[in-house]
């Protein structure tokens, strides 16, 4: 399936729903339509939080220069994404028991709406109008033979979310639970899950368990990599060990996802600000090796994953290893490319971008599915 979001003239309302503010807009064309529109998102409160999504998307409605096609958001699960009903959300406690966000928002707006997790829709905003076509027109552009379709994209923040995309459609899954990548192993706590080391949480801790200060008086993520460069006063080594703990568990859980997916990953979310700190442990732990009983050495992928925000290795990333055969019986010649790669770069647009492009797309492609 090929989509072209950017030349595509419907209007698709939007939210970014946190557990603070409700953000409301509209998307035409991959282009924000309407300025952001704001409200307190009272997530305790059942009958308000619904008043206010009616609200919200009210106001949005009255600023179109057309009819939407439908409304697309992201929210966070458990859910079943396909018939809109939220269910026990850890951060909104107002949807316990289940509610049909979904058909109340269609039976009063008259349109259809498609609600997805974060971790899903920011992965396909990356793979249908972000990293994914960027880095394959940088490979065409080279002369590179190499193309891809597939994406995983992760987000690093207060949780550790994901999403997976195949030749550009998306994983939901049977459950709505297509990349729960946040409860894969962790390599420091087997009774943890991953987001116990991948988190705004997990650096805080490592923090304040090295510098000797208890973890509510722990600064954020943002403020521990100040620390750890140097700029602003701290535990500076401390603040770098938070990291590379981060990174080699964020590689752990990235070569396990890649030894099933085979395709390109991109990071985003506000933690991927400090990649210069966790990014050479993490790639460490991505391409290390394994051993068998006998001592043997082994790669721990079928492939080698290349770090795609430094320009040497991109280098070699787009020049791969071109080879030409000739096919048995006939002379013909073959060329075809000999290095298999895939590798992990960060998001241009931003986490936030990004979901809003997926929750267009993704509406877009289930209207086209419908006609």
């Amino acid at each position: 399936m090929h989509m072209d979001t950017q030349k595509d003239t419907r209007i698709i309302m939007t939210l970014d729903a946190g557990g603070t503010n409700l953000v409301f807009s509209a998307i035409r064309g991959n282009k924000q339509i309407v300025p952001d529109i704001h409200h307190p998102s009272t997530p305790d409160d059942l009958d308000k939080i619904l008043e206010t999504l009616v609200k919200g998307f009210e106001e949005v409605s009255g600023q179109l220069p057309g009819s939407a096609s439908a409304i697309s958001f992201a929210f966070p699960g458990p859910a079943d994404y396909p018939k809109g009903i939220l269910g026990d959300l850890p951060n909104f406690k107002a949807f316990t028991g289940g509610v049909a966000l979904g058909p109340m928002l269609e039976d009063h707006f008259g349109i259809p709406v498609y609600i997805n997790n974060d971790g899903n829709l920011f992965a396909y905003g990356e793979a249908l109008a972000g990293f994914l076509p960027d880095l394959n027109r940088r490979l065409s552009e080279a002369g590179s033979l190499k193309q891809y379709d597939s994406l995983i994209g992760f987000t690093l923040g207060t949780g550790f979310g994901a999403g997976i995309v195949l030749e550009n459609k998306m994983l939901v899954g049977n459950s709505s639970s297509g990349a729960e990548i946040h409860n894969t192993l962790n390599p420091y706590h087997p009774e943890w899950n991953a987001e116990e080391s991948v988190s705004t949480r997990a650096i805080r801790r490592v923090y304040a368990e090295l510098s000797g200060i208890l973890f509510d008086g722990s600064p954020m993520p943002s403020e521990i990599h100040e620390i750890a460069k140097g700029n602003t006063k701290g535990h500076a080594d401390a603040a770098r060990e938070a990291f590379v703990q981060f990174g080699r568990g964020l590689g752990g859980s990235i070569a396990n996802t890649m030894s099933l997916i085979d395709s390109i990953v991109v990071l985003g979310g506000g933690i991927t600000a400090a990649w210069d700190l966790f990014a050479p442990a993490m790639f460490a732990e991505i391409n290390r090796e394994y051993r068998d009983f006998r001592g043997n050495r082994f790669p721990r992928l079928s492939y080698k994953c290349y770090n795609l925000e430094d320009a040497g290795t991109f280098e070699e990333f787009v020049r791969g290893k071109t080879r030409e055969i000739t096919v048995p019986g006939s002379g013909r010649k073959i060329s075809y490319d000999d290095l298999p790669r895939t590798g992990v770069g960060k998001s241009a647009l931003g986490a936030s971008r990004a979901i809003a492009l997926g929750a267009y797309a993704f509406a877009l492609q289930q209207l086209d599915l419908k006609n």
